[in-house]
């Protein structure tokens, strides 16, 4: 059968909630063996890649790294973009698909790592785009991200009456997406400042397929999920908000679950991770602060 191509980038905090995402994909379809995870890692370290790797061990799927560390594409296009603490350079890595991704890929599926499938992920891959370049789901907070206090933020930039989709999920034709040509594109926003003014990724995205796009069902991405949404049965969702299912304690969707598709042993030795690097970091603003 058809190989289906996922794509995830992220660095190496990030490492479990990829895993995660996968295994969740593996666990609702029965074509496993057709998988094929495109992997766009920063710093990943090799005990965290060996991890990775058991998704190929328990399901055969095949992982395909891509080292963004030394990748000259992405260091002199993305490295330098806007970025703050929560968001790095890693989200503009789905940016670089038509100089990453093999070109005889025809189609791939984008997630962000804090998303868990619940459907086939053949759904997707065999989805019609009614000849858009993409596919994407409404992102319900859209009025507030491009438009912020009193709706009137970038006005010359974003029509409050176009939609506007959340880039967390994204189903791409590759040969319409270089058609595109968002690397151009990117250079050009870099140039004339726009880049310095807009939501990242996802306002470029939105920028650059603006009413180009084919709108995929709600489900497929169903935003800051809370343990009422269960009950919509969603197909995918997607954990946008600070609580989060790698939580020890969370209210969010499929919680539970969730800890269970990341398994037991990688969500706590993740917990164990993020309390130390939480740890580290207050100690080095203790010391800056006994310093001054």
């Amino acid at each position: 059968m058809t190989a289906i191509h996922i794509l995830f980038a992220f660095d190496d905090n990030f490492w479990a909630p990829a895993y995660a995402a996968m295994r969740g994909i593996c666990l609702s379809t029965h074509r496993r063996g057709d998988l094929v995870f495109h992997l766009c890692e920063l710093g990943l370290t090799g005990e965290h890649r060996a991890d990775l790797e058991k998704i190929t061990t328990e399901f055969g799927a095949k992982l395909v790294f891509y080292d963004l560390a030394t990748n000259r594409d992405f260091q002199e296009r993305c490295a330098n973009l806007p970025s703050d603490k929560r968001l790095n350079q890693m989200m503009y890595a789905r940016l670089l698909v038509d100089v990453l991704i093999p070109k005889d890929v025809k189609r791939i599926i984008y997630f962000d790592c804090d998303t868990y499938v619940r459907a086939p992920i053949e759904e997707l891959a065999e989805i019609d785009l009614q000849g858009f370049p993409i596919g994407a789901v409404e992102e319900p907070h859209a009025d507030f991200i491009t438009r912020q206090t009193d709706m009137r933020h970038n006005m010359d930039l974003f029509d409050p009456a176009d939609p506007y989709f959340n880039s967390g999920m994204l189903v791409i034709d590759t040969k319409k997406w270089r058609d595109a040509k968002v690397l151009d594109h990117l250079a050009a926003k870099v140039a004339d400042g726009t880049m310095d003014r807009i939501y990242y990724d996802q306002d470029f995205l939105n920028l650059t397929f603006k009413n180009n796009w084919c709108h995929l069902d709600q489900l497929w991405n169903l935003i800051d999920p809370r343990a009422p949404h269960q009950a919509l049965n969603p197909k995918m969702v997607h954990y946008t908000g600070r609580n989060r299912p790698w939580n020890l304690v969370s209210n969010v969707a499929f919680a539970r679950v969730y800890r269970h598709v990341m398994t037991n042993e990688l969500f706590y030795r993740y917990w164990r991770h993020r309390l130390k690097r939480r740890v580290m970091k207050f100690l080095r603003l203790n010391r800056l602060f006994t310093k001054t």
